[in-house]
């Protein structure tokens, strides 16, 4: 039983016993039965009052706890709505008053909600509002009036972090481009004259609007500032090339140069007034030196010539180079054929410096060659000879891919100038197969002249005996060894000259009588001793001449310098004379 139920039934028994005890009294007093009646009626009204008072003030705590649970459901509705929640489930079996409680405390939970989210979004929008000021850009789209939910505020929050770094990236291309347009201006010499300059030069950095059409009127007022400085920049570098030329051409000494060293550098205003006053006065010092400056710009044209590979046809179209009338009218003719040369220089300029290293590695393959042809390279040291071949090696691989490499540029040009490129007055790839023929050429004269050198030098041994090659020890008189011939007679000839030995006095018998002339006292002439000859004896080629022994020595050499000092026409009486004291 419950507690309240007990005290219910305590409150009847109290309420009995009360009815007893005046029961009782009235008794005792006397009280007559119908007083009794009255008085019992009094009571009960009393209590019934009482007690319909109390019930309803218990019925009214009802409605009130139930209107109470009507108005937090509906509360809860709309919040749960606002809130993009779920609606809230309510206990099965929860009292009235448990009921009113729970929903009015999750009524309370979801109005606190909606306020912190109204917070923050008043937050976000006026952060928004800051941002859109400073870039100029339009609020973002959302309703003050409803309550956001989550997605919508991570989307407003992610919206101005977008905000805060694109405020911050063009914030540092503003103070980076605004540092350079000081700097330009400075070089300049130029002041702020319009509302955006005085704008970006002189008010504070966070009043400046970082509007997209500010940056770009920023960058473009920074181009035509720096179009301007490269414009002084090039000028003033014009300037200062015109003065070093005339300094070169006027061999203006190194003191007077020095005086304008510290304008050779920046573009400013003062700089660039001072150059073209140094130019004025050079020029005004050049008409008053015009031979000398004529000279000087032909020698420039000369060098010229020789990086473009002018021919001497193409040299001689200039006919003002060979002029000796020295004007003013002539020199100009040589400043604007100066100038022209260079800028066509400058136009194949990479195309001569690739035919200019196929010259140079040319001419060392050309020595390598001469190198490779000459005897003398083996006596060497230090390992010359090896370092030699392998760069002979590595160019005979990489000269012949310059000169393709080469071949396609220049085809690439031809196609793109509609003209042919010309070096030394023609094509380059015919001059560069010119080359390689002449190079042919003087390899094959060569090879003529050593085979025809070789052969001249086989007739001659085999006319007058070969020439020994390294020094041989002379031979004492007194001894003979076994197996030689005997020692030749001690008779003198009349031309002085030491009697040979008997064998090779047969042999060169054999061969002055073949040549066909010397017997019958004619005279050989040089085209009967460079004509091959067929010889039948007993040294019938020159190879098995140097084998025999009797023949290889077959005179001394004495005879042979004395033979050659003689003249043709004395041949034949020393031959015979040389026979007779033989026989």
């Amino acid at each position: 039983m419950r507690r309240s139920e007990v005290l219910a039934e305590e409150s009847v028994a109290c309420l009995q016993k009360a009815l007893n005890h005046l029961r009782e009294i009235w008794e005792l007093i006397g009280i007559p039965e119908d007083q009794r009646l009255q008085r019992t009626e009094v009571v009960k009204k009393h209590i019934k009052g009482l007690l319909d008072m109390m019930i309803a003030e218990e019925e009214s705590l009802k409605q009130r706890l139930l209107k109470s649970i009507s108005f937090c459901r509906k509360e809860l509705d709309t919040l749960c709505g606002e809130l993009s929640l779920e609606a809230f489930e309510e206990k099965e079996e929860s009292t009235i008053l448990q009921l009113e409680k729970d929903l009015r405390t999750r009524v309370e939970v979801m109005l606190k909600k909606k306020k912190e989210r109204m917070q923050e979004l008043k937050l976000l929008q006026e952060r928004d509002q800051d941002f859109c000021e400073i870039l100029c850009m339009t609020p973002y789209s959302i309703d003050a009036t409803c309550v956001p939910s989550l997605e919508q505020l991570d989307q407003f929050r992610q919206h101005l972090k977008a905000l805060a770094e694109t405020k911050a990236s063009r914030r540092e291309e503003f103070i980076s481009t605004k540092r350079q347009i000081i700097l330009c201006m400075e070089e300049l010499d130029h002041t702020p004259d319009t509302s955006f300059e005085r704008d970006v030069v002189c008010e504070e950095e966070d009043a400046f609007c970082l509007s997209l059409e500010n940056i770009a009127a920023l960058q473009t007022l920074l181009r035509q500032l720096e179009t301007r400085k490269a414009q002084n920049e090039g000028l003033c570098e014009g300037l200062r090339s015109r003065i070093r030329e005339l300094w070169d051409r006027l061999q203006i000494p190194p003191e007077e140069r020095e005086a304008l060293a510290m304008f050779m550098t920046g573009s400013k205003t003062n700089i660039r007034k001072a150059l073209q006053s140094e130019v004025d006065r050079l020029e005004e010092l050049k008409m008053q030196n015009v031979k000398k400056v004529v000279e000087a710009i032909r020698v420039e044209l000369a060098l010229y010539w020789e990086k473009c590979f002018y021919s001497q046809e193409q040299r001689k179209a200039f006919a003002p180079y060979f002029d000796e009338d020295y004007t003013e009218t002539l020199l100009q003719l040589h400043d604007v054929e100066l100038v022209r040369l260079k800028h066509y220089y400058e136009v194949h300029k990479e195309l001569f410096e690739g035919v200019q290293k196929w010259e140079e590695s040319w001419k060392l393959f050309l020595e390598f060659e001469r190198k490779a042809s000459d005897p003398s390279r083996f006596t060497n040291r230090g390992g010359n000879l090896l370092k030699e071949e392998k760069q002979r090696a590595k160019l005979q691989k990489t000269l012949p891919k310059l000169e393709e490499e080469l071949k396609a540029r220049i085809e690439l040009w031809e196609q793109e100038q509609s003209k042919t490129f010309v070096v030394n007055g023609q094509n380059f790839m015919e001059y560069v197969m010119e080359q390689w023929e002449l190079h042919r050429l003087e390899k094959e004269k060569a090879k003529q002249e050593r085979q025809l050198k070789k052969t001249q030098q086989t007739e001659t041994e085999m006319l007058y005996g070969s020439t020994p090659r390294t020094p041989s020890k002379r031979r004492v008189l007194g001894s003979n060894t076994p197996g030689k011939v005997r020692k030749p007679s001690k008779t003198p000839n009349r031309l002085g000259q030491r009697t040979a030995p008997l064998g090779r006095q047969g042999h060169n018998k054999e061969n002055i009588e073949l040549s066909g002339s010397i017997l019958t006292g004619g005279c050989p002439n040089s085209d009967s001793l460079q004509r091959n000859l067929a010889v039948n004896s007993v040294a019938s080629t020159y190879s098995e001449f140097v084998k025999d022994p009797f023949l290889s020595d077959c005179s001394s050499v004495g005879s042979q310098r004395e033979l050659s000092k003689a003249s043709r026409s004395d041949f034949p009486s020393r031959i015979l004379n040389s026979t007779n004291i033989q026989s």
